[in-house]
This record gives structure tokens, sequence and C-alpha cells, in this order.
């Protein structure tokens, strides 16, 4: 097993050293992209513009380039913004983290016991209508898009019954949980509802797919021939085995919205966090901030899949000797 987790860590670094040189390359062949003229301003002359390019190694070749820039970024830990002048990158990083991760973990909490409870509800209910019911939810869970939904409700909440039934929630934000643990919870309440509709419809199709899939099994007959009640079967081991693709979704699911795809939720309910400031990087072209920023992403993304990994390994010992 220690061997096997090795190889999934070595893989790691890798994956992430390939990511940083791709973005770093694509940043630099992007044409009409010049990082002095951003920094040094639109009317710099030609001795400023060098003065910058010789003061931020930019006259250096590209490989030198990007070893300066990963040694700021993890080593002195000074990276600077190429937009904001004298502005450290990683601070900015460390103000948004907390923010996309209130975000992130709280939806996921929602999504996670909504998806499970109503996928099995689905797939074990021997009424009529509850299966189509519960189906047909999900559908308008995956149909409805974040923004909108978050438009709608920002409508609602914040305009329309703001001053009557809604009085009780703040404006629309972020404040840290050690700030102010009540502010920080209203304020997360309809954003996590909002996120999690989505992905707890998704689950709800996945789980409810995967446990009639795995009811049809042989060895699912082989336990009712042997007398094993429905109950048994649906939790024991129907459901059982089927979590096992709700672990490698949610795996999935949490590393990309911790490392920035919750964005369209962060821009609608005013938060703060690392996909409002990859965008924002991303427009201004300022290559520091979003190497960081895609740094912490991809490693985030790359950790979820390595855990994956190892539960598999623990469930399943086959997967050990891939």
């Amino acid at each position: 097993m220690s061997k096997f987790i090795l190889k999934r860590i070595a893989a790691m670094i890798f994956v992430l050293f390939s990511i940083s040189v791709l973005v770093f390359l694509i940043f630099f062949a992007t044409p009409g992209v010049d990082p002095a003229a951003r920094i040094a301003g639109r009317n710099a002359d030609q001795l400023t513009l060098q003065q910058v390019r010789v003061s931020f190694e930019l006259d250096k070749p590209l490989p030198l380039r990007y070893l300066s820039m990963m040694r700021h970024l993890f080593i002195s830990q000074d990276l600077t913004s190429y937009v904001n002048r004298g502005a450290k990158v990683l601070p900015q990083l460390f103000q948004a983290i907390p923010a996309t991760l209130s975000l992130v973990f709280g939806a996921a909490l929602i999504w996670l016991c909504v998806g499970i409870f109503l996928g099995i509800a689905a797939a074990s209910s021997k009424r009529k209508w509850m299966d189509p019911t519960i189906s047909f939810l999900g559908i308008v869970g995956i149909s409805l898009p974040v923004y909108w939904l978050g438009e709608v409700v920002n409508l609602i909440t914040q305009s329309k019954l703001h001053n009557s039934v809604f009085s009780w929630l703040p404006p629309l934000g972020y404040v840290p949980l050690t700030q102010d643990p009540l502010g920080w919870f209203l304020r997360m309440i309809f954003p996590w509802m909002t996120l999690a509709l989505l992905y707890a419809g998704i689950y709800i199709r996945v789980l409810r797919s995967e446990i009639l899939s795995v009811m049809k099994e042989d060895y699912i007959k082989t336990e009712r021939a042997k007398g094993a009640s429905e109950k048994r079967i649906l939790y024991k081991h129907a459901t059982r085995m089927s979590l096992i693709t709700i672990v490698s979704l949610f795996g999935l699911d949490f590393g990309a919205l911790v490392g920035g795809s919750a964005l369209l939720t962060e821009v609608v309910f005013g938060i703060q966090g690392v996909g409002r400031l990859t965008f924002s990087a991303l427009q201004n072209f300022d290559l520091p901030v979003i190497m960081a920023t895609v740094m912490y992403a991809s490693f985030f993304v790359v950790l979820a899949n390595a855990i994956v990994d190892v539960v598999y390994a623990l469930l399943d010992p086959r997967v050990r000797r891939v």
C-alpha cells in the first residue's frame, strides 16, 4: 500500500510541474502580451521598459524566468503582481481561500446529504409517484443555470422581500467565520443552496442509476435466494457498491470547486474567493497571480484524485497492482 501511495505522490508532483510549465509557456506565447508594458504603464518610454524588464527578470531566457518565478512563489514567497505594483500574490490568495472553502464545504455537505438520501429513496421506493418525482426534481436541479438561479435568489431576498420576509438576511458579501460566526452563516445560506442544487441533482440521478444497476447483479440474486431482506440488500450491498461511484464523483467535483470552479456563485453573491481572483488575473494578464491560483487549483484537483485512488485501493486491493 505504501508503494502505491508513493507512486500517486510522484504522479501528483509530475502533473503539477507539467501544469506550471504549460501555463507559463502559454502566457508568454500569447500574442500582444508584454508584461513589462503592463507593469510600466501605457505611456512608458523604452528606457523605463528596459529597467522594468531587468527588475522583473523579463530579459532572461524563458527557462531562467520560469525557475525564478517558481523560486519566488514557493521558496521566498515574495512573488509580486505584474498589474498591482508591489502587491504580493500569496497574501491575496490566502485571503481568498477561506471564502471559497466556506462556500464549497457548506454546499458539499448539503448536496451529499440530499443527493444520497433522495437517490436511495428514488431507487428503492415502491410508490409509483416517488421515483419519477425525485428524478424530475433532479433534472430541474441540473438544468437551472447557477448564475441565473443566484440572480433570482438575490432579486427575492435582497430586493423584493428584503424588508419583510428576509429582513434577517445581511447584505451580499463574505465575512470570516472567526470575525462574525452568525453573520458568516447567514451570508452563506443561499450561496450554499444555490451551488448545492446543481450537484444534488447530478448525485440523485447518478446514485439512483447505480443502485438500480447493482440490484440486477447476480450476487444480489444470490443474496435474495439466501433469504436476505430487501432492506439489507439495499443498504449493505447495493448502496455500498454504488457509493464507490459517488466517492469518485465527489473527489473530482470538490477538488475543482475548491480550486476556483465556483466562480459564478462567487460573482453573483459578491464573494471574493479564488474563482474571482483568478478571473480578474486572467482579464489583466497578471501571470504571477494566474500562476499562483492555477497551482493552487491544480493541487486540490490532483490531491482529490489521489485520495480517490487511495480509497479505491482500500476498497478493492486489485487497484493497487495498477
